[in-house]
């Protein structure tokens, strides 16, 4: 089976966070599993200098595998390498309902656009038909669908519907 995936996409400080974050919780609290893929534009670090994984890791260790009784996590140092494509990375998650991106706008996956008004910037959609919605705080005029950006609930209904889930897992498709 395929991992089904949509994404959400948008300037800085449009409310993509925001919205992924609502949509996660909106949709396991429909009972589905849902995983996340984040992109980031910088370097960034989920160690902690001073601990013994980011010590093993400047050390010079191409990975290094973080395990507790509460969860686990896998730090892979890219050094030269490219950076790997979203397709790479899907497969190196378990099995979910869904898979939640944010980010890779220039992936061909579907995705919803957050768009806030007050930030100035143009809607990425009209250029982007892999866009299929717009989650706007503010009346925009596309040919997409547009949605309330806080209408959350309205929006997973959506998402659910693109990727083929029901609305609720245990309802029947």
């Amino acid at each position: 089976m395929t991992q089904r995936i949509y994404g959400v996409v948008g300037w800085k400080n449009a409310g993509k966070t925001g919205l992924m974050e609502r949509l996660v919780s909106e949709i396991t609290g429909r009972g589905f599993s849902v995983s996340t893929v984040k992109h980031a534009h910088h370097t960034f670090d989920v160690d902690q200098p001073g601990k013994d994984s980011h010590r093993h890791r400047t050390a010079g260790a191409r990975e290094v595998l973080l395990a507790s009784g509460a969860r686990w996590a896998l730090m892979h140092e890219l050094a030269k390498e490219e950076e790997p494509p979203l397709e790479l990375l899907l497969s190196k998650l378990a099995p979910v309902d869904l898979v939640l991106v944010e980010g890779y706008k220039r992936d061909a996956h579907p995705k919803v656009e957050a768009f806030r008004a007050e930030t100035g910037n143009p809607l990425i959609a009209p250029d982007d038909p892999t866009i299929c919605a717009i989650a706007a705080d503010a009346p925009v005029a596309s040919d997409r669908v547009v949605f309330d950006l806080n209408d959350t609930s309205v929006i997973a209904d959506f998402v659910l519907s693109e990727v083929g889930l029901p609305q609720t897992k245990g309802e029947a498709s």
